[in-house]
């Protein structure tokens, strides 16, 4: 296994982390002057440097394991709010470490966790026992770059909570941050594993693109987007590492400004109910699209929306013949303008032929000129990633140590509610729709979530609920069947007809009778209920409901008015009346003659 390494960004900040027995000298270069990096000679063995005072003005900002000092004026950057973008971090970081150590023959558990440890995080001693070395005094380092926040990802996730580290260099184009970051590398006493740098992120990853000395982890949390530093991480990053990239512009993402969104990441985004996944899905084919001109392909680990922010996790690898199925990876969206329905069109096509795979251009449009439920126009937006966001089954190890050790991170509750909805998640089934929307568009009220998540069970579809949206559903449902749900809904929730407009969408919606829900007349008003085990109303059980009906306001009196079909006794063969078995005649008498 390639040990953990950092690389470092001008206007983010990167950390760099190894997991070998024996530290190594910083790969980043001549340290910067005035920051007190690790000398290159120094050893586990040596004392660990004092902590530090305080400067005029100075606070201490506590989070995790870490305390970083902050300064009073508005120097450098630090955002609370993005604490759970950490912690989340570092739980998957530490999974990705733990996976790569298993390679090794190393357990790895962090302090908290009830198997025994392997590997301690602050004991750099039982690493050199532990941890089995290479040639040449160990491995390649593992290396993690993280950029923005000032490297408190680096001082935090890296070189405090995540295990098996070599060594971790934090970058910040800022002299004034770069210089703090060596300062909370004392006051936390890592600078055995921390090296403090100021330089241009991009031209640090390029300088490490070399197959020797590639980082295992790069983490790019830039101010704003990190295109600029996408081209230098999809090269510097090893074969099978991890890339980390948050994503801030979401006015750009968004669809507020489409244009530019097109220049720095290659898709056109859309001003739409499903945009916070849109953004997500742009990203991950920003991604895609950089390292396939390097013969390289994504695996996308995680991948969420949260807050203000974007955040994925994907995992890179070399390959020339999985490269060719990156066009068939990625789709154009056509969003109705009027009603909201989307339609994808592929841009490519993969055919497989036993064990031959044959690449060809995708044939659409699929849809007309005008929407086939509303008769507006479509807006084309991509393309953007077309495959699952997420690897559930990596997703669950890391929901699983969460759940182990909650008092772990600060935001333990909150990831692991995250990551629950986000393994529930239909993998194939792009974007989503919001039932509030659905409602907006036909004016009438809106259904509980839960019946209309029903209605579509009972039609036969799969339905789930998204992390990026509390009102959204995916669903592999055609848009017809939407609207037919909505349509049965507004016959018992009308509007008024009289006030919509001949040319809006909710007329030309509303105008249409229900074609699926119409097929008997139980259908209707069964439909928000839950669905019987027998998979519906059998014709038994409709005729002794219609034979029932008004049958107290409706009394019979006559007799021969009484039903006909045949008592219980001519059921089981005991009834002597034979053929002109009825409910009439009178059971009593038949009983004596037996």
């Amino acid at each position: 296994m390639e040990p953990l390494r950092a690389p470092q960004d001008p206007q983010v900040n990167t950390t760099l982390s190894r997991v070998d027995t024996k530290p190594q000298p910083p790969t980043s270069g001549a340290p910067m002057e005035g920051l007190n990096p690790t000398p290159a000679a120094s050893t586990p063995d040596q004392e660990m440097p004092l902590t530090i005072g305080l400067l005029p003005g100075e606070t201490v900002v506590r989070e995790g394991k870490a305390a970083i000092l902050f300064p009073s004026a508005n120097e450098v950057f630090y955002n609370p709010v993005q604490e759970f973008n950490r912690d989340l971090t570092c739980a998957v970081v530490t999974e990705f470490a733990r996976e790569q150590m298993a390679r090794r023959g190393v357990k790895v558990v962090v302090p908290g966790e009830k198997e025994r440890v392997v590997v301690n995080l602050a004991d750099e001693k039982k690493e050199e026992t532990e941890m089995p070395t290479g040639e040449k005094g160990g491995e390649e380092p593992v290396v993690t770059a993280s950029v923005g926040e000032h490297c408190k990802n680096g001082l935090r996730v890296f070189a405090l909570e995540v295990p098996g580290l070599r060594s971790v260099t934090a970058n910040d184009f800022s002299a004034k941050a770069a210089a703090l970051i060596a300062r909370n590398a004392q006051h936390n006493e890592v600078t055995h594993l921390l090296q403090a740098s100021q330089r241009d992120a991009s031209m640090l990853m390029y300088e490490m693109r070399g197959k020797k000395d590639r980082y295992d982890v790069i983490d790019l949390d830039p101010y704003g987007s990190p295109a600029p530093f996408l081209d230098a991480a999809v090269q510097a990053v090893g074969e099978g590492g991890l890339l980390c990239v948050t994503c801030t512009d979401m006015a750009v993402m968004a669809g507020n400004s489409g244009e530019t969104c097109y220049s720095k990441y290659g898709s056109v985004s859309i001003k739409a109910k499903y945009c916070h996944e849109m953004a997500l899905r742009i990203i991950l084919h920003s991604l895609d699209q950089r390292a396939g001109v390097y013969q390289r392909y994504i695996h996308p680990l995680l991948c969420v929306s949260v807050d203000f922010y974007i955040r994925v996790f994907v995992r890179v690898h070399t390959g020339q013949a999985m490269v060719k199925n990156s066009a068939s990876k990625q789709a154009l969206v056509y969003n109705c303008v009027g009603c909201g329905s989307f339609h994808f069109q592929r841009l490519g096509k993969r055919t497989t032929q036993g064990t031959h795979i044959k690449y060809s251009a995708a044939t659409g449009p699929p849809v007309g000129a005008e929407c086939e439920h509303c008769g507006y126009r479509h807006q084309l937006g991509g393309p953007i990633w077309g495959e699952a966001l997420h690897d559930v089954s990596f997703v669950q190890k890391v929901l699983s140590a969460v759940s182990g050790n909650p008092s772990r991170f600060g935001t333990a509750r909150r990831i692991e509610g995250m990551l629950s909805m986000v393994t529930e998640e239909l993998e194939d089934v792009p974007l989503y729709y919001t039932v509030d929307n659905l409602s907006s568009t036909v004016h009438c009220s809106t259904p509980p979530l839960l019946q209309f998540r029903s209605a579509l069970l009972h039609a036969g579809y799969r339905v789930s609920l998204s992390h990026a949206c509390k009102n959204a559903l995916k669903t592999d449902a055609p848009p017809r069947v939407l609207w037919d749900v909505m349509r049965c809904w507004e016959k018992s929730n009308p509007v008024k007809r009289d006030r919509l407009s001949e040319s809006s969408p909710a007329h030309h919606i509303l105008s249409t009778e229900p074609m699926i829900f119409l097929q008997n007349s139980a259908c209707r008003v069964s439909i928000w209920c839950r669905s019987p085990s027998g998979g519906g109303i059998s014709s038994d059980l409709e005729d002794r409901r219609k034979q029932g009906q008004n049958k107290r306001k409706n009394q019979i009196t006559d007799a021969t008015q009484l039903k006909s079909f045949p008592c219980k006794r001519f059921r089981k063969g005991k009834c002597t009346h034979g053929e002109k078995c009825c409910y009439s005649h009178d059971l009593q008498q038949t009983d004596k003659m037996e």
